[in-house]
């Protein structure tokens, strides 16, 4: 896809705040620290749409961003190993939980993994929440430029088996520094949005 265009809508933590919801919305969900924001900013080459940090836990509200004037990407709080106490990781849940059940136009969830990490327990709820939700999602494993071939594949597989591989759509490879999958993920995208708009 061709990006003429991609800013920064709003903030946002309940649904009374949400922007109209006028355009298909791609979510990115993950841990901590896996590489969200770096994702988006590689999808539509950027390099400061989302905010990317080394600390753990910065996105602490829903961000929107209108893409092309024709989709939004929006960016939830990572969950896991931030530190920050329990009752904000209970608002938290409560906050992408809240607008992955309620947000109509949600179109795609994007699910993001570190491929040096094994699925943690909070992956695997939200994976067989998606499922149970009947949520549309593709897993992203990120940083894969950190390992060898032998590597990212045989870690591949053993993420795919510990989400659970019956279930498992698709796997897409990505690095943001290589840029490696940037082009495989948006072909996904707009095959899937143009799926919905035929329906």
């Amino acid at each position: 896809m061709k990006i003429t265009s991609a800013e920064f809508i709003k903030s946002a933590v309940w649904p009374a705040q949400y922007p109209p919801a006028t355009m298909p919305e791609i979510a990115f969900v993950g841990r901590s620290n896996v590489g969200k924001s770096s994702l988006m900013n590689t999808l539509v080459g950027r390099k400061k749409l989302a905010k990317t940090s080394n600390t753990p836990g910065r996105t602490q509200l829903i961000n929107f961003f209108d893409i092309n004037g024709a989709i939004s990407f929006v960016d939830l709080p990572g969950y896991g190993f931030a530190k920050v106490s329990q009752s904000v990781k209970k608002d938290w849940g409560n906050m992408i939980e809240t607008y992955l059940r309620e947000r109509q136009n949600l179109a795609m969830v994007i699910f993001i993994l570190d491929i040096r990490r094994d699925p943690s327990d909070d992956d695997l709820s939200l994976r067989a929440w998606l499922e149970e939700y009947h949520i549309p999602y593709i897993s992203i494993l990120t940083k894969v430029d950190k390992l060898s071939n032998n590597q990212t594949l045989g870690r591949k597989k053993l993420i795919e088996k510990a989400l659970g591989a019956d279930t498992q759509k698709k796997t897409i490879l990505f690095s943001a520094k290589t840029q490696k999958g940037k082009e495989e993920l948006w072909q996904f995208l707009e095959n899937h949005l143009s799926s919905l708009e035929c329906r």
